[in-house]
């Protein structure tokens, strides 16, 4: 084996560890972050903000006698708080005792229950709103599809058709295109479409009404390729059209969704169109737990390609702020909701265990986004904050919700767990979570 043989695999190996280091930095730095700045916001001294852990790289103390510091292992990292024993709040150290009153007020463990309740909240609730600010930043930034609907950059495919950039679509085979704002009538458009390979489009062009031949609306074209997927693992690139499937032509993507749903697993023969030449692929499809809208899940067989609904970039108009926002906060709900919804039917075995990922697929996945684009980067950085805000928030010892449920316990018996029995809950909490992380692991590798 030569060196050039194994230097894309070398290549491909490391983009994927610095995608994987990059997401995890960025979700870790807003992380403890919450922690850090409600922490001063309400009288709690810090004196490490850690990006990292191990030997220290580079550091500094600001004004506020914080140490500001990046470690050598990225995996992690932490905020120490005045009287800490540990990076992990976990009990005092005995310089507390010698403390003032003043001293003490500065530390975790001498703060208001407020304080220490608002503190350490605030790291899952930073997650959150990253969530937030990523999906609206997106959805600001994409806008919305302009009414009524206007061609805007035409995709290359595989087909000959008449129309141009700035087109406005009136009719299509003679029915006229319902408004984008009425999704209702406008699903049940896309419905009544026929199978033909042309349409007959009538569409407003320079204020003139012209009347043009094109494909078939929506076309089997690639938009997104799912990272991990069969279509991931066989090298299917976003703006492929598939026009055969087991030799069995077909035009839109409905039909390659039946074909796949339908194969029982059993392996695909794909014609794609690519840049003007013909690629032959044989894929299998995997089997997949999707969330259904009512709750719970349906196994469904899957290739991982998302399909877009037009063969040509529609126009786009500002998307307002309010509902930008409302976008970001209704998708980082979603992503709560799924991932405790997901976890509970594995758990009760109604799914496979194979839908919990690891530290393997997690860095897989965020080197296939990477790959994708900046904006599909992004995106999976809001997927994965709001998914460790809301992991943080499960009340076992060591996470943050182990300490909220120690202080809900402080609030009502009016004064905390002892320090040994904490002692037994924080070791009892990290042996669980160890062991769930080398679970995950082992799915990346069997599954």
């Amino acid at each position: 084996m030569s060196l050039m043989s194994i230097l894309p695999a070398f290549g491909g190996l490391f983009f994927t560890l610095l995608a994987f280091v990059v997401s995890l930095s960025v979700i870790v730095f807003v992380h403890e972050f919450g922690h850090y700045i409600v922490g001063r916001w309400s009288g709690i001294k810090a004196e490490v903000f850690s990006l990292g852990f191990g030997p220290v790289l580079i550091s500094r103390i600001d004004p506020r006698g914080t140490q500001w510091q990046l470690a050598l292992i990225p995996f992690g990292g932490y905020v120490k708080f005045l009287g800490d024993q540990d990076a992990a709040s976990v009990g005092g150290n005995q310089q507390i005792e010698v403390m003032s009153v003043e001293e003490k007020r500065q530390t975790m463990h001498g703060a208001p229950l407020w304080a220490r309740t608002a503190t350490v909240g605030a790291g899952p609730l930073f997650n959150f709103l990253l969530s937030i600010l990523i999906f609206s930043s997106i959805a600001f930034w994409q806008g919305q599809v302009r009414d009524p609907l206007t061609v805007g950059a035409l995709y290359a495919v595989p087909y000959e058709h008449g129309l141009k950039t700035d087109d406005v679509l009136l009719q299509i085979n003679g029915e006229g295109v319902p408004s984008i704002l009425d999704t209702e009538a406008l699903s049940d458009f896309w419905q009544s479409m026929s199978d033909e390979n042309y349409y007959d489009y009538k569409v407003l062009r320079n204020e003139r009404v012209v009347y043009v031949e094109g494909p078939n609306l929506s076309l089997a074209r690639v938009e997104q390729v799912v990272p991990r997927s069969a279509a991931s693992d066989v090298g299917i690139l976003p703006g492929d059209v598939i026009f055969k499937i087991n030799n069995t032509r077909i035009l839109r993507f409905d039909e390659l969704k039946a074909h796949v749903e339908k194969s029982n697993g059993a392996p695909l023969d794909l014609a794609i169109w690519r840049q003007g030449e013909v690629v032959s692929l044989q894929l299998v499809p995997k089997r997949v737990d999707e969330p259904l809208e009512q709750g719970g899940f349906q196994t469904v067989w899957r290739i991982g390609i998302v399909g877009g609904q037009f063969f040509f970039a529609p126009k786009v108009t500002t998307l307002e702020a309010r509902y930008a926002l409302l976008f970001g906060a209704k998708n980082t709900w979603r992503v709560i909701s799924g991932s405790i919804d997901g976890l509970y039917h594995v758990v009760t075995g109604a799914i496979s265990s194979c839908n919990l990922s690891g530290v393997i697929g997690i860095a897989e996945t965020s080197g296939q986004m990477a790959r994708q684009g900046g904006e599909s980067y992004i995106w999976f950085i809001a997927l994965l904050s709001a998914a460790v805000g809301i992991v943080n928030l499960f009340p076992v010892p060591v996470l943050d919700g182990g300490h909220l449920v120690f202080f809900a316990y402080e609030a009502i018996v009016g004064r905390p767990p002892p320090q040994q029995f904490l002692n037994v809950l924080m070791m009892a909490g990290l042996t669980l979570i160890v062991a769930f992380m080398l679970f995950a692991i082992a799915n990346d590798i069997l599954c």
